[in-house]
């Protein structure tokens, strides 16, 4: 497959206002998007657009427009709404692409650009690689005549259509009444629709992260900093603590006594429940390289299979559309339920939580253990150019660590596909060998990078 210029593992992203994160690829990126999906029937084509709540959305916004309504592609503009919301609203409509506006659970300074098709799934690489080859034509090719130009409208019901939808995932025999659940929307693209959806749902709802000023989204709050939550749920004694990232396709959840639960266990949670009531497809889960060997063990002896993929959720999900799957996700908290959603979607995975939950009739803390997690040991290492990972001493290393281990845990090293890092991952039942081959390989790269 060739090398991409503009897209990564999810979308393209970088810092705003710097390339790639500009104005001028955002209007290339929809006056070539724009392109590839209007078929040449006479109908008029249609994207909708989403956005979390980062000041540079304001900026990124018009130029997609500009790109979508100069090829003659009609623009709905939805405001802020999660991702999967996105996704949702791109089928319902009947669009032929939707883009939602956000760097997920990264820092403000950062936006990204994310494009679905008219089945509501991410774009496939050939697809990103289509586009790619088109934004690096002259910006003069394929424009609209005058009276052919695209109409742009907002859509001011987007968010409470998407709190109908995620209402209508949860069991109709089952109510949230007598809860109390803390909700950290992270002041990001949730910050309305999660904490009413709960409510109608009858919850008491405890909200934070829900004050968004263009610069606060993922700041001290929100899955990247579950403290905020952890502190509340101890404060108010909630049920249960429920944290989204930015564009709320992730969640981390924590237990009545604040210990937190991560993805790997949310899945099997909802695995083994499904399972148990004949709900599961595709006879397992599909998680990433990074999930916990004691995710693997945990569903094995369920008579369940854990099928691995590369990191990011599209490679869960094809995964899951190739086998049938419905419950996959990473350990960071992307988890797919394909019942309800096409990409990743933490209210509605919370909501599958909270409705185990409400049917054990126990504690969080009884049912947030499912495994015991092998020990696993991750370092970042920032490097400023080359291949690291290339280095024929990293690479010696790496092949010694291996043999050590002998069988009895795992080694990934990867380069992010969003930030200039290369992540070493390592986990065994020796934890204090694990520790020592992490150690090993990460100075190798850093050396390497140096």
């Amino acid at each position: 497959m060739s090398k991409r210029a503009y897209f990564g593992t999810d979308g393209i992203r970088g810092e705003a206002n710097r390339h790639p994160m500009t104005a001028e690829v955002a209007l290339r990126v929809g006056m070539a998007a724009g392109k590839l999906f209007m078929s040449r029937d006479e109908r008029r084509h249609l994207v909708v657009i989403g956005k979390d709540t980062r000041l540079s959305g304001y900026m990124i916004e018009p130029a997609l427009v500009a790109g979508f309504a100069s090829v003659g592609m009609d623009v709905r503009l939805l405001g802020p709404l999660p991702t999967p919301g996105v996704a949702m609203m791109t089928r319902s409509m009947r669009a032929d692409l939707g883009v939602m506006i956000s760097a997920s659970h990264n820092h403000f300074a950062d936006n990204g650009i994310k494009l679905f098709g008219p089945d509501g799934y991410k774009l496939s690489d050939e697809k990103e690689l289509e586009i790619e080859a088109l934004m690096d034509e002259g910006l003069q090719q394929g424009l609209a005549k005058p009276q052919g130009l695209g109409r742009v409208q907002r859509i001011d019901d987007s968010q409470a259509r998407y709190v109908e939808i995620a209402k209508a995932t949860f069991p109709k025999r089952l109510s949230l009444a007598g809860m109390r659940i803390v909700i950290d929307c992270a002041n990001g693209a949730s910050y309305k629709v999660a904490p009413e959806a709960l409510y109608e749902l009858g919850a008491e709802v405890i909200k934070v992260g829900v004050e968004p000023n263009g610069f606060n989204i993922n700041q001290d709050c929100g899955s990247t900093s579950p403290a905020a939550m952890q502190k509340v749920v101890k404060e108010y004694r909630a049920d249960i603590g429920i944290a989204l990232d930015g564009d709320a396709d992730r969640l981390l959840i924590c237990d009545e006594k604040a210990n937190m639960v991560d993805g790997d266990q949310l899945m099997a949670l909802i695995g083994s429940a499904w399972g148990a009531d004949g709900r599961l497809t595709g006879g397992g889960v599909v998680a990433t390289v990074m999930s916990n060997l004691g995710l693997e063990r945990f569903l094995r002896g369920r008579g369940l299979s854990l099928e691995r993929t590369q990191v990011g959720d599209r490679y869960v999900m094809a995964r899951m559309r190739e086998g049938g799957f419905n419950v996959g996700g990473e350990q960071s908290g992307h988890l797919i339920l394909s019942d309800f959603s096409t990409t990743g979607d933490g209210l509605l995975a919370a909501l599958q939580v909270l409705a185990v939950l409400k049917q054990s009739d126990k504690p969080m803390s009884s049912l947030a253990r499912q495994f015991e997690p092998v020990p696993q040991k991750l370092e970042n290492i920032r490097f400023a150019a080359g291949k690291p990972l290339e280095d024929a001493g990293v690479m010696a290393v790496l092949a010694d660590a291996e043999q050590r281990l002998n069988g009895s845990g795992r080694i990934v090293v990867r380069a992010s596909g969003t930030e200039p890092l290369i992540r070493v991952m390592a986990e065994g039942d020796d934890e204090k060998l694990v520790n020592q081959v992490v150690k090993e390989i990460a100075q190798a790269v850093k050396k390497a990078a140096a």
